[in-house]
């Protein structure tokens, strides 16, 4: 009788057992990984629960397995997950758009881009209007601007149309100008129409490229869905689950509904508003509209043009260009920014305003700082913010202004960027540790297709600050590079806070969004070469996964 006791307890005591482990339901576990939370005790997991597209739990291995079992199951072995990259500043639709166009990012030479002009119309014969983007005259011997007389004689009737990377020029053949109605020189607000003896030399900088713009014709919807296919996989490739979209048109957002409604678009957009009458005429009045997927509650304001073709606005001249005393200027007037910053946070929207030279950024910083009134979380950005003179840096934590970067810019710059500033003003450009000490966070975009899309280059850039070919070997203005713990925040929870969607993305906790990236690199271990070489081996959005390199 006591034998049939004891078997009988013993039973009991493992019934008891089996219930303490009964498990949980979830869609998706992940295990044997280190999983970087980057939450705010810096946390590293070993896996994680997944269900109904968001977090559940994260733990040791055997506290996960035991309490949870799930259809599908990962071991990681010992990969790196991090949340799911953000890029803070880009323009996705462009890139999408360039993809079918002539490719000019690298070309050593004028002559070098006529050549893929050249060899573009060969390869689409049936083309009646060429556009392409990416010449960059200061990567040429000769680093000024081009005329269109070649261009004239290759494409006398056929509308060519090249933009330079920044996207604040571009050339023009004449017979694009001719549609455009532009025919002689003429001053532009904001703008010039660069001209040789008179005449206008094809070069269009800032406003004066909206004639330009205003005779690109639109490609069908269906066909945008296809490019949108295309320029998403590239994106989700490099880890990419949410994408700040910089300067959309009404017609841009359509796009991004239309992609929305037919399953196409899996990424997360926050969509940011072109700085046009019809957008203001449109959305303004129906508030900010908040989604998981499509959220649109920001304008853009485009306060100067970039350095690179001279159109940022300085508080001193330009240093080559000392005997025209040239300083670059605003776009708009000062009144026309204050009128459209009452009005937008009336209406609860953020503003993003690109300002490069120290006279724009310290313009907008005027303008945030009067219409903000002491509001302390309206989230207002400035956009590259990539000379700020030294009276003006303490104004973006005075005002509470986000400064919003791109490090891969200062290294696309810095050989060239002291001729337009001189020894001294280069001091305080592309100061991103400073600007990130203001507020104690910086998120981090690339400018794509400016810049290339990938989130590692961005974190590589902004720690060892130098090129793709190591230049400079002891890295550029060190003082202000991020350590990588900065940088991953930035193109992850950082980003997120800049968006106003701190609570439910950017760092790995229970609650959120399950989107994250299996990354072949850890990082926080890896020299400039292996963050640089990076890959993403799986990319997850909403707990699926979106992306899968072949070779895992």
């Amino acid at each position: 009788m006591r034998n049939s006791y004891f078997v009988f307890g013993i039973f009991t005591l493992l019934l008891l057992n089996s219930c303490a482990y009964q498990h949980v339901e979830a869609d998706l576990i992940i295990h044997n990984a280190r999983i970087y939370a980057l939450d705010q005790e810096n946390h590293v997991y070993q896996a994680m629960a997944i269900k109904d597209g968001k977090i559940l739990e994260l733990g040791p291995e055997r506290q996960i397995l035991n309490k949870y079992s799930a259809a599908r199951s990962i071991d990681a072995a010992q990969r790196v997950i991090y949340p799911g990259f953000i890029d803070a500043h880009c323009h996705f639709l462009a890139y999408a758009r360039a993809l079918s166009e002539v490719q000019l990012t690298g070309t050593s030479s004028w002559e070098d881009v006529l050549q893929k002009v050249i060899d573009f119309q060969k390869q689409y014969p049936q083309a009646r209007f060429i556009q392409g983007r990416g010449w960059d005259q200061n990567d040429w011997p000769i680093k000024d601007f081009p005329t269109n007389d070649q261009l004239n004689a290759l494409f006398p009737d056929i509308p060519v149309v090249l933009r330079r990377i920044d996207g604040h020029a571009l050339i023009a053949n004449d017979a694009a100008l001719r549609l455009a109605g532009i025919e002689g020189v003429k001053p532009i607000d904001g703008g010039e129409i660069a001209a040789v003896n008179g005449k206008p030399s094809g070069v269009l900088i800032d406003n004066a490229m909206q004639a330009i713009d205003a005779i690109v014709p639109d490609k069908a919807i269906e066909e945008e869905l296809e490019i949108v296919k295309r320029a998403q996989e590239n994106c989700l490739a490099v880890g990419l689950t949410t994408i700040d979209e910089a300067g959309l048109s009404k017609r841009d957002i359509e796009i991004y509904q239309r992609a929305l409604q037919d399953s196409v678009l899996k990424m997360r957009v926050y969509a940011i508003l072109a700085d046009n009458q019809e957008n203001y005429d449109y959305f303004v009045g129906k508030g900010p509209q908040i989604d998981d997927r499509l959220t649109i509650r920001a304008f853009k304001w485009v306060m100067d043009g970039a350095l690179g073709s001279r159109g940022a606005c300085l508080i001193k001249p330009y240093e080559d260009l000392l005997p025209r005393q040239a300083y670059g200027e605003l776009l708009h007037t000062r009144e026309y920014y204050i009128n459209k910053a009452f009005e937008l946070k009336k209406a609860g929207f953020q503003i993003c305003t690109h300002a490069i030279g120290d006279s724009a950024n310290r313009v907008a910083l005027d303008v945030y700082c009067q219409a903000l009134d002491g509001a302390r979380d309206l989230r207002w950005r400035i956009e590259h913010a990539q000379v700020v003179d030294p009276a003006d840096m303490k104004r973006f934590s005075e005002c509470v202004v986000i400064p919003s970067v791109q490090p891969t810019h200062a290294m696309s710059d810095w050989s060239w960027a002291i001729e337009r500033l001189g020894r001294n003003r280069i001091q305080r450009a592309y100061a991103y540790k400073e600007l990130m000490e203001q507020l104690n966070f910086i998120p981090l975009g690339t400018d794509f297709p400016i810049e290339d899309i990938s989130p590692f280059k961005t974190i590589a850039t902004a720690v060892f600050r130098r090129d793709s070919r190591g230049l400079p070997a002891e890295g550029w203005q060190m003082e202000n590079a991020l350590t990588i713990e900065q940088a991953l925040r930035g193109v992850t929870i950082w980003a997120a806070m800049a968006n106003f969607e701190e609570e439910k993305k950017g760092s790995l906790e229970v609650g959120k969004l399950a989107d994250f990236v299996i990354v072949d690199t850890d990082l926080s271990r890896a020299n400039e070469a292996e963050v640089r070489a990076a890959q993403v081996l799986q990319t997850y959005i909403h707990g699926q996964c979106v992306y899968q390199r072949e070779t895992y």
